[in-house]
Formats: C-alpha cells, structure tokens, sequence
C-alpha cells in the first residue's frame, strides 16, 4: 500500500473517488483498499470479483463505474489545490488517535497550521446556549490550561461553549482546531467567519466533507466522533440533558478515552446533561483546571512560568516586600514568605489577602502562592 496517498496524484484521486461512491463509508473503503492494496487498484478490479467481495454485491459494485464519482474526484482535487487543502488520509497522514476507531472516514481535509498529533489533547464541548456561568468556566478552563506542553484545543466551530474555548484559544495563542459538519468552502455559522480565519493562522479546520456539502443537521452528529476520537479527554462544560456535547461524551468513552464535566446547580436545566454524565460515572467531575490536569496526570508538563522581576505602584513596603519574594520562583509557600519577609503571621496574612485582592497574586492549593 502506498504509505503516503496524498503525495501521489493517482492514488490521492482515486482516494477521493472511492469517497463518492455510493454506499462505501470509511469501514468498506478501509477494508477495500487492504485487500487490493490501494484504492487506485479497487478500481481496476474487475466487476465480477468486486461483486463477489464481502459487503459489495452487484449494485454497489456497479456504483464503482458510476461517471459521476469520477467527475466529482476531480472537481475536489481542482478545489484542494486552488486553496491549499490537506488530504488526510488513513494510509497516510492522518491523526494517529482516530486510526483507533472503527468508524473513522476514509479521509478528511484540513486546512490550517497546527500539528494534529499534539502531546496533549483537549475537546471542549458544550451546548449553544450557554449561560454567563458555562462562559466562565469555558474561558477559566483555558486559562488554566495553557502552560501545558503541547496543547491542541478540539472544539466544534458552534455557537456557544465551542466559539467561546476557540476565541479564547486564539486571544491566548493556543493553537485550537474546529471540526465542522459541512465542507471548507464555507463557515456555519456565519458569524464566526472572522474566528475561523483566525484559526487558521494558529489552528487549522478540519472535515471529512468533500467542498459543496450543506450544514445539513444530519451532518454534525457525525462531526462529534471526530472531535471524540482525535481527543485524549473530552470536556463538557455545559449541556442540557440531550444535546451534541452529550453525544460527544457518549462516543469519547466508547472510544475508550476520559470524559470530564464541570457540574452545576441541580435546577438548571443548562447544567442537567453535566450532572447527569457525572452522576451516571461516565465523566469525572472538574471545578478548574487543575483538575483535569491530574486526572489526566500531566501535572509534571507544565511550562515553566516565566520569572521577571516587576515594579508595582502605589503597593506599601510590605506588600512590594512580598511581590519581591514571589517574583523569585514559581510558586512560593506561606512558611518561606514568613521566614523571609521578617512580618509577624498576622501582619503576613493581611498583606497576602490585600495583594489577592488587587487581583495580583493567587491562592494556591497547599499555601502557596504565586503572582498573577
């Protein structure tokens, strides 16, 4: 089998084709291309053996000599290359976690610049309709995850929890990538135009629809097991008691991989499908960050924070005393500050709760503290 489709013209069209024909998913392509050894020859294959393939038959096989799969293999390849398109495909470069699942297409197209095997990989799932508490957790979540090494942020380009984690990705330059339910020669919705031109600087698009496929609702169902299988742990910030994200989760765990929730106030109906994840054991339940850093254990790959020494105004000598002493290292603990701030405990314990006020340090677990 060719190891690399996608550098090789022929194979990389009859790729395309074998996509358009009619009733071969990704299962039947994959297993074609094994027995034949490539899916240029599947389609050398003379129609009799085809038919006699296991799961051909003879109108699927005749499918094969439709003029129309070939017409529409060279209008995508035209496309591809008019705007610089990625043809992923299993035998080639295709994300190494999703080869893993039965149901995986035959191929996606992908445009961007972010590395889809990154160390680390987070989908970040939710309902369209969030409320300001799912904003917050959403963007917090975020926040807290980006000094991991090797972080790729896996959403779904929708309104709501899926726009909110990729906008925060790009404002804080984590590289994020949207899977979409419709082809890359537009954005749904609309809106978020801007933000997927963005993404591409610093991110990518991904879909396994050729160019010309609708945003038909059928579609995104299908999305969702991509973002669940290119993932090593799905978050679900917040969803109702059915909905897209619970699909997500639902196929993550099928997948073998963690599921994660943040949970909410039991009346809430934006909050039902979390509660109900956790409840039902299928996702661990998260408050912050943090905490889905241990549960995946990479509490040990966290950047290095930056250590740079700053002057703060109009701060009193024993708050500018203790910026000092946390601006030496990472984090610091409230015996070393008191050990070498020479203030008495109480005085100490003041000055800390002023300057996390300010917003310029934080609590940390365990008594420690570091700045903002």
């Amino acid at each position: 089998m060719n190891t690399h489709p996608e550098n090789d013209h022929e194979e990389l069209y009859h790729q395309l084709a074998l996509s358009y024909v009619n009733g071969i998913g990704g299962k039947m392509g994959r297993m074609l291309i094994e027995k034949f050894g490539s899916a240029t020859n599947v389609f050398k294959v003379p129609l009799k053996e085809l038919k006699n393939t296991d799961g051909i038959g003879e109108i699927k096989a005749k499918a094969f000599k439709d003029s129309e799969v070939f017409a529409y293999a060279e209008k995508e390849m035209a496309f591809l290359m008019q705007h610089d398109v990625k043809v992923l495909c299993l035998a080639g470069t295709y994300p190494q976690r999703l080869t893993g699942c039965s149901d995986a297409p035959l191929l996606m197209f992908y445009k961007g610049t972010a590395g889809l095997e990154a160390k680390k990989i987070v989908a970040v799932v939710g309902t369209r309709k969030n409320t300001d508490y799912g904003h917050k957790l959403c963007e917090d979540l975020i926040e807290g995850l980006q000094s991991l090494e090797g972080l790729l942020v896996v959403s779904g380009l929708a309104l709501g929890i899926d726009s909110i984690a990729h906008k925060k990705c790009v404002q804080l330059g984590i590289p994020t990538v949207g899977v979409l339910g419709h082809g890359l020669d537009t954005i749904y919705p609309y809106s978020n135009k801007t933000l997927a031109a963005q993404m591409i600087e610093n991110g990518g698009l991904l879909s396994e629809f050729p160019s010309g496929t609708i945003p038909d609702r059928t579609n995104f169902p299908m999305r969702n097991r991509i973002v669940a299988g290119m993932s090593d742990v799905t978050v679900v910030v917040e969803s109702n008691a059915t909905g897209g994200a619970l699909i997500t989760a639902t196929l993550a765990a099928g997948y073998h991989r963690e599921v994660a929730a943040f949970p909410g106030r039991v009346n809430d109906t934006r909050s039902a499908g979390c509660n109900e994840l956790i409840r039902t054991n299928m996702a661990a339940m998260i408050t912050k960050a943090d905490d889905l850093v241990e549960l995946m254990n990479w509490d040990k790959d966290r950047k290095p924070r930056a250590v740079q020494k700053q002057l703060f105004l109009n701060l009193s000598a024993d708050e500018q005393k203790i910026m000092d002493l946390l601006q030496t290292k990472d984090n610091v603990h409230a015996d070393e500050l008191f050990h070498h701030s020479g203030l008495a405990s109480t005085m100490l314990a003041a000055t800390l709760l002023q300057l996390e006020m300010q917003g310029l340090i934080k609590a940390l677990p365990g008594k420690f503290y570091r700045t903002n």
